[in-house]
């Protein structure tokens, strides 16, 4: 699951991530998704900003899942880096619903003068729905950080988020879960002669623990890596 932010009035991608996680963990993730497409938005306003992803896992045959994470912020105050976040999880995949959770709580955002580098962090109180029959409602909390540095003469671009949450486990202990996704992109409208082709090549490492819901044995810690393609509108 992904959350770059990069700061400008409105920025809209898509991605095309291939998945190596079925080849490197054949047992554990052997019906992983080869193909996952990420469509995402930062729009800011008057009030604040919104920001939303969907993810669109794909295998040979099937649609698999579809999740997304939809956030809104208000500013507090018009020089202040504090805003108040709000934000929705959930989605669907083939045979029923994720576990749907609404967030609530402060946001601390910053950027460089040339807006080259941009962080936040947050730090939310995170409420589980109960959404088919072997979950329940519960109450969590989860803090996010949030990256982007462009460097190089804006050739490339380091970016990514990463969770810290209370999760349950299947006899309904809690237990900590970890996700983070950075990515790199080389940005090819740099190029001469590419100016206008707004398409970037690079990857992505989903690194987690206690995130991959593994029936195979106990490993707990995975990761990752894709090869991606994106294309900023």
């Amino acid at each position: 699951m992904l959350l770059i932010v990069t700061i400008c009035a409105n920025a809209q991608n898509i991605q095309f991530h291939y998945d190596f996680g079925r080849h490197i963990y054949s047992n554990e993730e052997a019906g992983r998704q080869k193909i996952t497409v990420t469509i995402e938005q930062f729009k800011a306003d008057q009030w604040g900003s919104w920001f939303y992803f969907v993810d669109i896992d794909i295998n040979r045959r099937f649609t698999e899942s579809a999740y997304t994470e939809i956030s809104r912020e208000f500013n507090l105050g018009k020089q202040s880096p504090f805003a108040a976040h709000i934000e929705y999880d959930g989605g669907l995949n083939r045979s029923r619903s994720f576990q749907h959770a609404a967030l609530i709580g402060p946001a601390w955002n910053g950027h460089s003068a040339d807006f080259s580098k941009t962080y936040s962090v947050q730090l939310m109180y995170k409420q589980y729905f109960k959404s088919y029959a072997d979950t329940r409602s519960y109450a969590s909390f989860q803090l996010t950080g949030v990256w982007g540095i462009t460097f190089a003469n804006k050739a490339c671009t380091f970016s990514g988020f990463a969770d810290l949450w209370r999760g349950e486990k299947a006899n309904r202990h809690g237990q900590l879960v970890f996700l983070t996704e950075p990515q790199f992109w080389y940005n090819l409208n740099t190029l001469n002669g590419m100016e206008n082709v707004n398409l970037s090549v690079g990857t992505e490492v989903e690194i987690s623990n206690n995130f991959i819901f593994n029936t195979y044995n106990n490993k707990n810690f995975f990761v990752n890596p894709t090869l991606a393609l994106k294309w900023t509108f």
